[in-house]
């Protein structure tokens, strides 16, 4: 069986009609980027310059050998200076532990118990499978009204959009990466990602895992310490 290539138009009447409809299609791909880059225009911060917040909020970014990967130790050590500044009170960190021998937010928790944060002032959601269930979980699981949240460069303005549309009032601190493989490959991929960030914000689906309130943020916050300046 021969199958026949596509023939591109000959008049210059279907040419040009071809060239609008790439046209558009180019530009219905770059909304939900666009959505992502004007609705966080003026949320986005540094370490030295978050806003002071109770709670900052870390998206799990991948273990080796069950230690935070270099990306995710990264976002963790932003939240330790925030922390040691006194600028977030409580670490909440959000990452995949869906089997017994994968477990992103207790290796977050150490790693911060490493770098100055006491474990107490660390809480942890073992069911942020991506952005938006972490965005609504913080919200409705953990009680989260204001926070910093902490992610690489190419991916914190969806995740701050993301959680604005779940009820969070939201400031994003980057952190910066060198340009590797997968610098190249989180940048690339939040250009497809950004279409289905555009529906969890539209239709705001429920959470893979949401099940009942949990109480570690506001017990971490009654107890007493370091808090925002």
């Amino acid at each position: 069986m021969r199958i026949r290539r596509p023939r591109l138009p000959r008049t210059r009447a279907g040419q040009r009609r071809l060239v609008q409809a790439v046209m558009a299609v180019c530009v219905l791909a770059l909304l939900p980027v666009t959505w992502l880059y004007a609705s966080t225009a003026d949320r986005l911060r540094t370490v030295a310059d978050a806003p002071a917040a109770q709670v900052a909020v870390v998206f799990g970014a991948g273990l080796w050998n069950g230690e935070p990967s270099p990306y995710l130790a990264n976002r963790l050590d932003a939240a330790a200076a925030l922390y040691r500044a006194g600028r977030v009170k409580v670490v909440l960190v959000t990452g995949d532990n869906s089997r017994e021998d994968y477990d992103e937010p207790d290796a977050m928790r150490a790693y911060l118990s490493r770098h100055g944060v006491p474990a107490g002032r660390v809480v942890r959601d073992y069911a942020g499978f991506d952005t938006w269930d972490s965005c609504v979980r913080a919200r409705k699981i953990f009680g989260v009204e204001r926070a910093v949240l902490i992610s690489q460069g190419f991916h914190i303005r969806r995740a701050v959009a993301l959680c604005e549309a779940a009820g969070v009032t939201s400031y994003g601190v980057g952190v910066a990466e060198k340009h590797d493989v997968t610098w190249y490959y989180g940048g690339t991929r939040e250009v497809f990602a950004a279409g289905k960030a555009v529906l969890d914000a539209v239709f705001r689906p429920d959470p893979q895992f949401l099940g009942p309130k949990e109480p570690g943020i506001a017990r971490a916050l009654a107890a007493p310490g370091r808090g925002p300046r």
